[in-house]
């Protein structure tokens, strides 16, 4: 890209707290919303990843969570709201922004959000992409056919993980998010400098970073697996290959149980954000599932 086509950031009063939003591309363009995963400001969008999608004729709109980045904070520790809050957010942010409808892409608990947006508002969803994401949350007793966390993450969580940094320190929480990025990874290297620079930008825009850890608390709200089938939207399932939380099977059930849903598997990629050296394949495909039908 040689020009960037992204608007300011606009602190937008929805459901009773600001949400800090932030739009790429032509105003006139369909819609394409970004949800982002838990405790994961508009900052893990890149840049780049929303330029190129609004060079594909798409108006990208990215932003905070709340208790995220520049949006509405808690105390941590404290979240006043529960699951459905988050949901109720997205909804609103459309309402705000003048949206009737948009395509939907989440990634992870943002996945989570968009499967409840397309069952519980489907006329606000034009099309549905979700990555990184689960019908059902890790494999367990109550979801028998769904795998299981790997051995090796499952032993890091019951060991305990590691402790939360001082977040006030800039390099403590790079550390942090550099060294998680490498716990949820597949098999393509962290690019570490990468990391940097976007946890730094985190920190930068942060006034309560700590608050963001709110999320852990959250239920994951009233279960929607049994009602995929409703949905209508074209629908795409991109799934790293190598995803230590939710294997390759979440992304196969997803795809099994949403009518007409195209699995596109993602080599090498782990829990997390596609690496840019996926973004070709993934820019295409959203680009291609987002022209199944008009967003307005």
């Amino acid at each position: 890209m040689t020009t960037r086509q992204a608007h300011g950031e606009r602190l937008l009063k929805i459901n009773g707290v600001e949400l800090c939003a932030q739009t790429f591309g032509d105003p006139a363009a369909p819609a394409l919303l970004l949800i982002g995963g838990a405790e994961a400001s508009m900052d893990w969008w890149d840049d780049e990843f929303c330029e190129r999608l609004a060079a594909g004729g798409r108006h990208v709109i990215r932003y905070d969570t709340r208790d995220t980045g520049r949006s509405t904070t808690f105390p941590p520790g404290e979240p006043p709201y529960g699951s459905e809050a988050l949901l109720a957010d997205a909804v609103g942010l459309l309402d705000e922004l003048g949206i009737a409808a948009a395509h939907i892409v989440g990634v992870s608990m943002g996945g989570g959000i968009a499967q409840h947006l397309a069952v519980h508002h489907p006329g606000r969803v034009a099309s549905l992409t979700l990555i990184a994401t689960s019908p059902g949350g890790p494999g367990g007793p109550d979801q028998p056919d769904l795998p299981p966390m790997s051995a090796e993450l499952a032993a890091r969580f019951a060991e305990g993980g590691d402790e939360t940094p001082d977040w006030s320190d800039r390099e403590a929480v790079i550390a942090y998010y550099t060294d998680g990025e490498r716990t949820f990874a597949g098999t393509i290297p962290v690019d570490e400098e990468r990391m940097r620079r976007v946890v730094g930008r985190v920190w930068d825009r942060s006034p309560s970073l700590a608050s963001a850890q709110n999320h852990w608390q959250l239920d994951g709200g009233e279960p929607v697996r049994a009602r995929l089938g409703e949905i209508a939207a074209p629908t795409l399932v991109l799934h790293g290959t190598a995803d230590p939380l939710f294997p390759y099977g979440h992304g196969e059930a997803l795809a099994r149980e949403i009518p007409g849903a195209r699995l596109v598997p993602l080599e090498g990629m782990g829990h997390q954000m596609p690496p840019p050296e996926l973004w070709d394949t993934a820019i295409s495909e959203i680009l291609s599932v987002s022209e199944a039908r008009p967003a307005t």
